[in-house]
């Protein structure tokens, strides 16, 4: 086979062996419209040592791009950081084709694997701080259960000073380049927020607690190589995405509101931009986020720094309309933290729907700014008056320290 795919170097013993996946667009879930990245990476020490491998599909490429450094027979170690597909899919695989001497994985992981594959090749744990020696290299393994499974770990190579942090600090975005100096500086704090909004909001505390962990550790990172994504080995690149990280799982938000609705005649739209307009004259940055043309990733991603989420529906069988169930129930699995909110609407037979969404806000704990707007048919010029006012009341509180 003629050799296409070649590998990437990023330093002087690793080279990037990974995946371009241009077309994925849904993650479960999550919409992600610039692709993804496999990242896999090969450690060429004494022994040679693949840091995880890539979704399933993307097997071949994983061996083209390793083939164009060593025979893929000559890996010793393959580490697998994560259980989940789009990092271990490709495992069996490769355990075939390399025919390597042992597997690492976290206990966790270990029991992962297991479940997942049923594989006859036996995979060792690693206990938290434990180190592999590659002969001139040493590979160090750090847990961060619930970064995002209660497998994940890290591995540290500490003779050049670099980050494997598997979902940590990665995003979705299909490029030809592999460095986040060679990027769009806005494209990069963009992906970089819907990836921690959409997968790693949840875990906010857990994420507090394995960036301190890492601190902690005085570990010196010149280089960040994530699973996803583009690799960080800019000085100020790698101080700007531990910053952003920080203050995302700390939940400070900004003076920003964002107004998500689905409408059916109009009637609800009408009230969205009205409350738009409402919380814009009271000095709040605003995202008014129509449902039928605003994938619910996107909306999770603006409420990350949002400090005011308000929701408006249509009525449909006496309750709210199917895409605001959804964008609500989804919100609610992120649980994001410290919101207050709203909510309005149009109804024409019995008016349910509005407390619906009140509800759904309450259950995610979001504090109630003011009294729900709700308007049978059409709105009149009263009627927007009302929803300006609501907006301005929720920008009115979100001044208030």
């Amino acid at each position: 086979m003629t050799q296409s795919l070649r590998a990437v170097r990023v330093s002087d013993r690793v080279y990037w062996v990974g995946a371009i996946d241009w077309g994925v667009r849904d993650f479960h879930g999550y919409l992600t419209g610039r692709g993804t990245t496999y990242n896999a990476y090969l450690v060429m020490a004494t022994k040679v040592a693949l840091i995880d491998t890539v979704r399933a599909p993307f097997t071949p490429e994983l061996l083209q791009r390793i083939g164009s450094v060593t025979d893929p027979e000559k890996i010793d170690y393959v580490i697998c950081n994560h259980a989940e597909m789009d990092h271990s899919g490709a495992l069996p695989a490769v355990i075939a084709a390399v025919k390597p001497e042992r597997v690492f994985a976290s206990g966790r992981g270990v029991e992962a694997l297991g479940r997942h594959f049923h594989l006859d090749h036996e995979i060792t744990g690693v206990k938290d701080g434990e180190s592999l020696s590659l002969g001139d290299a040493t590979l160090t393994f750090v847990e961060t259960p619930m970064l995002h499974w209660p497998d994940n770990m890290v591995t540290y190579l500490a003779d050049e000073h670099v980050l494997f942090s598997n979902d940590a600090f990665g995003m979705h975005l299909a490029t030809s380049e592999r460095f986040a100096d060679e990027i769009d500086e806005a494209i990069l704090k963009a992906e970089a927020g819907r990836y921690f909004a959409n997968i790693l909001m949840p875990l906010a505390a857990v994420v507090s607690k394995g960036l301190e962990k890492v601190g902690k550790l005085g570990l010196a990172i010149d280089i960040i190589a994530p699973s996803h994504g583009p690799i960080r080995r800019r000085a100020q690149d790698i101080s700007g995405i531990l910053r952003l990280y920080s203050t995302w799982a700390a939940g400070q938000r900004r003076r920003k509101a964002v107004v998500v609705y689905d409408t059916m005649w109009h009637s609800t739209d009408m009230m969205a931009q009205a409350v738009g307009d409402g919380l814009a004259a009271g000095g709040a940055s605003v995202r008014v986020m129509p449902l039928k043309s605003c994938h619910r990733s996107d909306v999770a991603a603006e409420v990350l720094d949002a400090g005011a989420l308000v929701v408006g529906t249509a009525e449909l069988n006496r309750g709210m309309l199917p895409a605001v169930a959804d964008a609500l129930s989804y919100l609610k699995g992120l649980k994001p933290r410290g919101l207050i909110g709203a909510a309005f609407g149009s109804y024409g037979w019995s008016g349910g729907a509005v407390q619906e969404v009140e509800a759904a806000l309450r259950q995610m704990k979001v504090e109630l700014a003011g009294e729900s707007v709700r308007v049978k048919y059409v709105p009149d010029a009263q009627d927007l008056a009302q929803c300006a006012a609501l907006g301005a009341q929720v920008a009115e509180k979100l001044k208030a320290p």
